[in-house]
């Protein structure tokens, strides 16, 4: 409770100073917009529909990509936890990709897929598979060499002990990974949606950019900003700290 509290004064007395000093020194709106003028158009787009079918429409991308990206990235992760050579060869691959925006392949998207629906899942695809990919066999590589030796001292071997051991052990990995996906994939559906064509968060961002609007523009982002914290607190946090408790990681508080 102390913790929301402090949260809240502390957002108050930040938009609170920033009307302030855009009201002062009287700041061009089309440079920066005060609280008030980003909340007037907040509201004229709850008002319309549009925000809440910008929401829909990025959202339909991103689960589609998301899931796409974590099938991808677990069957991966376990190819490089449980291959050597692919470890050293593919595995060199992804570390490298890694480092690499997302935003940098949208030309490459565009080329492949045109500009279009596809493009920008690729993106998001993209952005959430390798850091799954790395969490997952992170996850497997340190499963600990005890629990193994005592499943085999049991009888478990091969696909029973992978399923029965390795799989479970390496779950607190897999959900940081999830969490990290969601986070990676966010952020990569918004840079892809700037140059989609279809409504959509990212879109509406830009056109509202290319019409100077930058009012509306600063209200795309600090809904984007509330609906990434707000589904990372509720959602993906929770799960994490279940896990990490249920597996003995972290402290029940």
């Amino acid at each position: 409770m102390r913790l929301a509290i402090k949260r809240i004064v502390f957002f108050v007395a930040l938009f609170g100073i920033w009307e302030l000093i855009i009201r002062v020194f009287d700041v061009p709106k089309v440079m920066m917009p005060a609280p008030s003028d980003v909340a007037l158009s907040l509201k004229e787009s709850v008002a319309d529909g549009s925000l809440f079918q910008d929401v829909g429409a990025s959202f339909t991308r991103l689960l589609i990509g998301l899931i796409i990206a974590l099938i991808i990235g677990v069957l991966l992760g376990v190819l490089l936890a449980k291959s050597k050579t692919a470890d050293e060869t593919l595995g060199a691959l992804i570390l490298s990709l890694q480092s690499i925006p997302s935003i940098v392949w949208l030309p490459l998207a565009i080329m492949w897929f045109g500009l279009n629906e596809k493009s920008v899942i690729f993106i998001v695809v993209l952005g959430a598979a390798i850091v799954m990919t790395i969490n997952m066999r992170t996850g497997i590589k340190n499963v600990a060499p005890l629990y193994i030796k005592a499943a085999q001292t049991m009888g478990s071997g091969g696909i029973d002990l992978f399923i029965r051991v390795v799989i479970p052990a390496s779950i607190p990995y897999a959900v940081t990974g999830l969490r990290l996906a969601w986070a990676f994939a966010w952020r990569a559906l918004m840079a892809g949606e700037l140059l989609s064509t279809g409504p959509g968060l990212g879109y509406t961002l830009k056109y509202a950019s290319d019409f100077g609007r930058m009012d509306m523009v600063m209200a795309i982002m600090v809904v984007i900003g509330v609906i990434g914290v707000t589904v990372d607190l509720l959602i993906f946090q929770r799960i994490e700290k279940r896990v990490m408790i249920k597996w003995g990681l972290e402290q029940a508080a």
